[in-house]
Order: C-alpha cells, then structure tokens, then sequence
C-alpha cells in the first residue's frame, strides 16, 4: 500500500511520517517536491505515484501573513485540497486531510460541533474552509480532521516560542516579563497526537477506505487561554529564573489576522465513532516537555 503524505516537513507531517510508516509505504513530499501553489505539479506528482490514499498535512500556515498574501493562501489551503481530492477520485482511493478550529468566529460559549455553521474571520480561516469543501464537493472517500493550537517538539509554535523566550536570560534588575494574551480560549494539541489518533482511525475503518467520509473534531480536551498555556509551559521548566507571565487582552496585542476569541472543538463525535479517547491538554504537554528535556540532556 503506498500513502501519498503532504507536508512532510510540517508539525503534523513530520509526525505522520511515522506514524503511518506502520500502515504502508509512505511517499514523502514537500513544496520542493509537489508545490501544491502548481496544480499541474499536483497531477503530476499524484499519477506519477498512484497511491492508495492520498493524507494532505501541508498548508499555508502563516495566519497574519496571509492577510496581505491571500490568493497565494488559497492557491495551498482552498485550491490544492480539491485537485488532490479530484485525483484521489480517479485513481477511487480516498483523501484525509486537515483543517483548523480558525473555521469559526469565537462567538459562542460552547465547544463546536460539526454541524456549527463555520464564520472565519482571517484570510488563513476563509482559504481552510474552502478547502473543506472544495473536498466535500467532489464527492470522493475522505476523512476532515479539524483541530487548532497545534505545537511539538519542532517547528514553529507557540510551545517553543515560550521555551525560547524563557530561556533567553532575564532581567538583572528585576524578573523578566512576558505579556501573554488571556482572552482566547482553546485546547493546546500536540502534533504527535493528532498523527497517532490518524494512525488509529485509519486501523478502525480499515485501509485503503473507501466508503467513509466525514468531519471530525480532532483535538486534545479540556480548554485554557495562551496565557493559561504559557504558565503551564513554564511551571515544568527546570530554570531558576523564570518569566514573570502578565495577562492581556488581545485588544493590547493587536494582530493583522484576527483570532476567534473561543474556538474550543467538541470531540464526541471521533470518539463515539471510533471508540477513541482524547487526552487532556496538560497530559500531553507534560509528555512533550519531558521528550525536550530527555533530548537537551542528551546534548
């Protein structure tokens, strides 16, 4: 069974490399190799590879960026999952892919479902959702993993930006501060999770599927603020100085982008589907701080 992987070098993609090596033989791509901005290079690649299942884990990810870059945005994020899906429907295999808890605007006060009508309000969300369903129209076999406040242990993310931050010394006249925002709520979820529970579902409906679609919440459960995150980050650093953590609203940290200001998922329904259980935020947070530390030990 070949697995056609997107992204290969992204915070999911990296972990999927792995995860689904146990699943068949995974080809690998990045932009070098398949520019998803390039539909030629799309078909190309796809019908040069012939896969059994096509797993999208790349996207333009530069939320504030895409604000002044959106046709290139929707090039990656809104035009790309479609054509893969449309090959993916003529060679009959399936398409999994990844969208973000960006979808909706953060004017509710309940953790979303599914069937909640998605309200962007960024570039970066408008182009995910396209992209949702771009996939959905064509009518082929897929699995729509939604999430949000994805970080790991490489990459780029929120986790390791706090790491360096407090890491960079402090303050000889005082303790170093960080203004951390504290009035956008969501669930922290770790890139490695997300590729394991893929891993799993795809054990569940069996591979290659080809009879399942849907749009499943993929997450970590419970719900904090940036700031409630940072502070766990930190309360787990071995550091005898660490940042002192200032809350503020996001109306002092102005973006270009703009953020839903509760974009908690509810997952009920990979699990009640897939028997899957979701780990809490800290769990995983805890686990991947101690990866890091084993790994700094090391060197």
């Amino acid at each position: 069974m070949k697995i056609l992987l997107t992204g290969k070098n992204g915070q999911i993609g990296w972990e999927l490399r792995r995860t689904l090596a146990t699943l068949g033989d995974v080809i690998a791509t990045d932009f070098e190799i398949m520019d998803l901005a390039k539909p030629d290079a799309i078909c190309k690649t796809v019908r040069a590879i012939k896969p059994n299942l096509i797993v999208n884990a790349a996207a333009y990810t530069a939320v504030d960026k895409a604000e002044n870059e959106p046709e290139l945005a929707m090039a990656i994020n809104g035009v790309a999952p479609g054509i893969l899906a449309e090959e993916a429907k003529r060679l009959d295999v399936a398409i999994i892919h990844y969208s973000t808890d960006y979808v909706f605007d953060g004017k509710g006060a309940q953790p979303y479902l599914e069937t909640d009508q998605p309200n962007p309000l960024s570039v970066y969300g408008k182009t995910k959702l396209a992209g949702d369903q771009a996939i959905a129209a064509v009518g082929v076999s897929h699995l729509i993993f939604r999430t949000g406040w994805v970080y790991g242990a490489r990459g780029k993310n929120f986790l390791l930006t706090i790491l360096k931050l407090a890491q960079e010394g402090y303050d000889p006249c005082g303790r170093r501060e960080l203004k951390i925002v504290n009035d956008q709520i969501g669930a922290p979820t770790w890139s490695r999770m997300i590729a394991e529970v893929t891993a799993q579902v795809l054990v569940k409906v069996g591979f290659p599927f080809t009879e399942v679609s849907g749009l499943y919440h993929l997450t970590s459960t419970g719900q904090t603020s940036w700031h409630g995150f940072a502070k766990s980050i930190v309360e787990r650093l071995e550091c005898d100085h660490s940042p002192q953590l200032i809350p503020i609203p996001t109306s002092k940290y102005p973006l270009p982008a703009k953020r839903p200001a509760f974009s908690k998922l509810d997952c009920g329904k990979i699990e009640h589907d897939f028997g899957l259980s979701m780990p809490d935020w800290e769990t995983s947070l805890a686990l991947v701080q101690e990866e890091i530390e084993r790994y700094l030990k090391k060197e």
